[in-house]
């Protein structure tokens, strides 16, 4: 559909990115941007509960919490908050279905999604406007799509989490000052199931973390969640370390990641959240890719320091270039992790450091 564009202000707009934190993550500058072009238009995000504690504190744009795991429930709340609102615009920013049952929920003139390619979950349907079709963007580029469709051309790449003081002396108690403190996120989010698994092999995780304490005295603080695989590798790289290594995993609230990654020089993790909670805090991400397109789903300004296995997966595991593939396919390939080394690792970060 063409854009229904016109010159008033809206009065107000309403977003709807549930999840997950890394896409979040890439929303929060396209909304910081309408911010800055609305700036008396009245700005709401329905958003998820774990997500939420991302952004929470941010002032100027009303953040209503969706909880994803108790669907109908949530469902009925949200109908009951929205009941006598009607809003000017509705940015559908996450294809999904359980996005268009919240979409249902919220009465809006407009209502505008992504492009026939990218509008899964049939979201095409409950909107009636859908932006401009941009072929192998950058998941963030492609938001900022939903701007433009409003008539922004301007982009503004900031984030402005908030961090308490409570986090702040957190990071304190564990940033040591003086030293190089490297982040290391070892495990990837687990939504896909076990055959999707982005996780690096163990074995590669002690090569360059003994490298890195050898070479550098570097301190290396371990972050993640309550997964059986990532509570595995806390234990099994701190054991090996005997103490040398901080294993916080588990052990950190979403804004006392936030500021470990903020006062830390880079983050070392495959596809997953911190790499682009590292991005929004300035912080530089050596990030690691063989089962995704970094191209499309990579820490948005760390593109340099990835180490891009993408297309030796494809060739390896599909007999394909990657210009064969659709845009965004994911390589369920355990293995193909495999193809990144420790010693290309060790590179790039000695390239960064040194």
């Amino acid at each position: 559909m063409e854009s229904n564009i016109d010159s008033l202000t809206p009065d107000s707009i309403c977003v709807i990115r549930l999840s997950a934190l890394g896409d979040c993550c890439h929303a929060l500058p396209v909304v910081r941007t309408l911010r800055d072009n609305f700036p008396d238009t009245k700005l709401t995000w329905i958003v998820g509960k774990t997500e939420y504690q991302l952004l929470e504190g941010i002032e100027d744009i009303e953040f209503i919490i969706f909880d994803k795991s108790n669907l109908l429930k949530s469902l009925i709340k949200l109908s009951g908050e929205l009941k006598y609102r009607k809003f000017d615009i509705l940015l559908h920013m996450h294809a999904s279905m359980t996005a268009n049952l919240v979409s249902c929920l919220v009465k809006a003139t407009r209502k505008i999604g992504f492009d026939k390619n990218r509008a899964r979950d049939l979201q095409r349907l409950f909107c009636n406007e859908t932006i401009a079709t941009k072929p192998r963007q950058h998941v963030m580029d492609g938001l900022f799509g939903f701007a433009e469709h409003l008539g922004v051309g301007s982009e503004k790449l900031q984030w402005d989490l908030m961090i308490p003081e409570s986090a702040i002396a957190f990071a304190n108690n564990h940033i040591q000052k003086g030293k190089i403190n490297c982040v290391i996120s070892p495990c990837s989010s687990q939504r896909f199931g076990a055959t999707y698994n982005r996780s690096w092999p163990m074995d590669n995780y002690l090569s360059v973390i003994d490298h890195l304490i050898k070479t550098y005295d570097m301190q290396i603080i371990l972050t993640g969640g309550a997964t059986e695989i990532e509570l595995s590798y806390g234990k099994k790289i701190s054991q090996h370390f005997k103490g040398r290594v901080k294993n916080l995993i588990n052990q950190t609230s979403i804004k006392e990641l936030v500021a470990l990654i903020d006062q830390a020089d880079f983050v070392l993790c495959p596809d997953s959240g911190p790499a682009h909670i590292a991005t929004a805090m300035n912080t530089s991400v050596i990030g690691l890719y063989a089962m995704s397109n970094p191209l499309r789903s990579g820490p948005f300004c760390s593109q340099d320091l990835v180490i891009n296995a993408y297309p030796k997966a494809a060739q390896k595991f599909l007999n394909k270039e990657i210009s064969e593939l659709k845009w965004g396919y994911r390589i369920k390939e355990p293995e193909a992790m495999n193809l990144i080394t420790s010693k290309e690792v060790i590179k790039k970060i000695d390239q960064l450091i040194l």
